[in-house]
């Protein structure tokens, strides 16, 4: 029998065909031998031709799903030579409504100069198994990257000196925030659900020996923020730090509280414990927090992101300055009966200091969140970042707490933030019930705009053209095949001609 004539061997090689024309790149055997691809090419049109109309639908159906899953794993296969580490943090020892929010400096963290494509976090036991929020509330994790002179011990986080010992320089984020929010890496409740990836052909860039002082190296330290709730009289009220909780009236560094601060970090610090029911045991338990870092080793064809962090409390509007209070409290409403007449709106507006090209965007939120938007000085949206809650029991859908947040991650070059662009953060909470210590802050990764850059992108984008080029065309070829095949047979039913079966 005719080869050509068994949809078998016609699918076969059509495979073959669709698979290298999905490739950004055709194998050198391949691309030099266009007889090849003429050959494949020619079978599969005389093959839908032959095998009939059930033939051809099946095959039309094969042939999309083998282009679209091409293209699609296409578009999201990281580059060559992505490497992926698991790491624990330092040993966490909690008690049922204890608090740990401690630093921790020089932690494990990938050596040499890459490209960080994603960094995701979870509260593990030492087991490994997932903790609930709702025995352990992880408030905040944030990494930081810094330079620590050479040759000295490893600093202890000191609250009057902090970070402005001249021994340990922070490395921090592209801004906008003048001080308090200097983190490359960071989220809380939400961590499990929230993407991190950076997409192709961009990389958040460190270990670049040439940005380290003269006499320092670089390291990453952590600052872990967790709350045991096991047992606790009001859980939801302990990890929203509210100081009645936690019978604060100092903070950390023995300083009197304002009469009217009601709750915050300020209530929350380390070693503070929150009410817990009378009687119960208190059993110890070691956590850890389980991070995984993927990434490439740089090359020319990255193409470096800036991290951004906005905060609703920021004041430049007011003042001129990026003096950013990262807390905030949302009082209870007392008008309207329809839940969207209780929604606490606060919104901030701050000046950019690049031009660029937005590659991803996502919002940190408390309970009670529902939303936060970036809006550019036009009153486009730039980026929209939900809530996510869970609905159950178990670690990663705990019911009543944010465990994700939707991310945005535009297409390449669509969204652009002008220099000195004004833009505006709407961050929004429900006002059902009264919400203490809340956060609202919006992360974005900018690409600065440069002819370099822009070049890059568009190579890029250029690599993808083909696969949908192709995917089109084969498809449009075998709707024409079809239409002959269905007219050759109106033609031969017509001459009173009958189809011979193989």
């Amino acid at each position: 029998m005719n080869k050509l004539k068994d949809p078998q061997y016609v699918l076969y090689r059509f495979i073959i065909f669709s698979h290298f024309l999905s490739k950004s790149h055709v194998p050198s055997s391949v691309a030099h031998d266009k007889i090849f691809l003429s050959e494949i090419f020619i079978e599969y049109v005389s093959g839908i031709m032959l095998s009939g109309t059930q033939g051809l639908v099946f095959l039309l159906a094969i042939a999309l799903s083998s282009i679209c899953a091409q293209n699609s794993q296409a578009r999201v296969t990281p580059e060559n030579g992505l490497k992926s580490k698991v790491y624990l943090s330092p040993k966490i020892t909690q008690h049922p409504g204890s608090v740990s929010n401690k630093f921790y400096y020089d932690i494990e963290f990938p050596k040499g100069h890459i490209a960080i494509k994603s960094f995701n976090a979870e509260v593990v036991d030492e087991e490994g198994n997932s903790v609930s929020l709702q025995e352990t509330y992880l408030h905040h994790w944030v990494a930081v990257r810094y330079y620590q002179r050479k040759g000295i011990k490893e600093p202890k986080h000191n609250g009057n000196l902090g970070f402005h010992q001249s021994d340990l320089i922070i490395a921090g984020n592209s801004g906008v925030c003048n001080h308090g929010l200097s983190q490359f890496f960071g989220l809380g409740s939400e961590t499990r659900k929230t993407s991190t990836y950076v997409p192709d052909p961009y990389g958040i860039e460190v270990g670049n020996p040439l940005e380290v002082p003269v006499g320092y190296e670089e390291k990453w330290l952590f600052n872990v923020h967790a709350i045991d709730t096991r047992g606790a009289v009001d859980a939801m009220g302990c990890t929203e730090c509210r100081c009645n909780l936690y019978n604060v009236t100092k903070d950390e560094y023995g300083r009197p509280l304002n009469p009217n601060y009601v709750g915050g970090l300020y209530c929350c610090y380390d070693d503070t414990q929150c009410k817990v029911k009378n009687g119960l045991e208190s059993v110890k338990r070691n956590i850890y927090l389980k991070y995984t870092v993927t990434w490439v080793d740089w090359s020319d064809s990255i193409i470096p992101v800036n991290i951004y962090i906005f905060d609703v409390t920021d004041t430049w509007q007011n003042t001129g300055s990026h003096d950013c209070l990262i807390e905030f409290n949302v009082e209870k409403s007392e008008n309207g009966v329809a839940t969207s007449d209780r929604i606490d709106t606060r919104r901030s507006k701050s000046s950019f200091p690049i031009s660029g090209d937005v590659v991803y965007g996502a919002a940190h939120l408390h309970s009670g969140g529902i939303g936060s938007t970036l809006y550019g000085e036009d009153g486009r949206v730039i980026c929209s970042s939900k809530a996510i809650y869970g609905e159950g029991n178990e670690a990663g859908n705990e019911a009543g707490y944010i465990v994700g947040m939707t991310t945005c991650y535009p297409k390449p070059g669509s969204i652009k933030i002008t220099k000195d662009e004004v833009l505006s953060l709407e961050s929004n909470y429900s006002s059902e019930k009264s919400h203490t210590g809340v956060m609202g802050l919006f992360y974005i990764l900018v690409a600065e705009s440069s002819s370099t850059l822009d070049a890059s992108v568009q190579n890029h984008q250029e690599l993808e053209v083909p696969v949908l080029f192709w995917g089109v065309a084969v498809f449009g070829l075998a709707i024409f095949a079809a239409v002959v095949v269905a007219y050759r047979r109106q033609r031969q039913s017509e001459d009173g001609y009958h189809s011979i079966a193989a």
